[in-house]
């Protein structure tokens, strides 16, 4: 693979800080879920780190509308960039949901669910900084792929046991858009790992 001709190398280092604020989130929902307590507090940290992660986005689209050569295309850059922010969204969105519907027990896949995101933004993180030289990214991709894909087996076996074991309607609703919110974000997650994948296959 030949290495991307650098431009504006201030991007790499942009995206990087992306990710490890995108890493802070999932370990605080990792956090939240293995001891449900201070609840409140926790998912007020989620949002600060989502709010971060909206000011680090607008940040890369200023950039890029003032920079005349970047490293790589200005749409694969925007799609990096919106993908990275729309796990956070998701991370964000799920602390929501326990709020507002006041769930107070959350599922065994909750825990595992975010365990899978934070696995993934870790991956996430390890093949960013790669982007450099355009190598060895696509085994991270792949990695988290088959993450994603354990998530869809983790979610669907549990919204299988909630209808077979939930008998209030109203708290099976509820807790399937907590999971439904969570398995949502590896699929983002995906989408980035897409967007690298799009990024390395035009600069080979």
């Amino acid at each position: 693979m030949s290495p991307l001709i650098p431009k504006d190398t201030s991007f790499f280092e942009m995206f990087a800080e992306m990710s490890e604020n995108l890493i802070l989130g999932a370990r605080t929902m990792v956090e939240l879920f293995t001891d449900f307590r201070d609840v409140e507090s926790k998912i007020a940290e989620v949002r600060r780190i989502e709010r971060v992660g909206d000011e680090l986005t607008h940040a890369v689209f200023t950039k890029l509308n003032q920079t005349f050569i970047t490293p790589f295309d200005r749409e694969d850059i925007h799609a990096l960039a919106s993908s990275l922010d729309d796990v956070l969204d998701l991370i964000n969105s799920a602390g929501g949901r326990i709020v507002m519907y006041r769930i107070t027990k959350p599922p065994a896949a909750a825990l595992d669910l975010a365990r899978i995101i934070l696995l993934q933004s870790q991956e996430l993180h390890k093949a960013i900084p790669l982007l450099r030289k355009n190598k060895d990214i696509l085994t991270h991709c792949v990695e988290i792929n088959r993450l994603e894909n354990e998530a869809d087996v983790v979610s669907g076996m549990a919204i299988a046991q909630l209808f077979d074991q939930e008998k209030d309607p109203i708290t099976l609703i509820k807790t399937k858009e907590l999971i439904e919110a969570l398995e949502v974000a590896t699929d983002k997650a995906e989408d980035v790992a897409n967007a690298l994948e799009t990024i390395v296959l035009k600069n080979t």
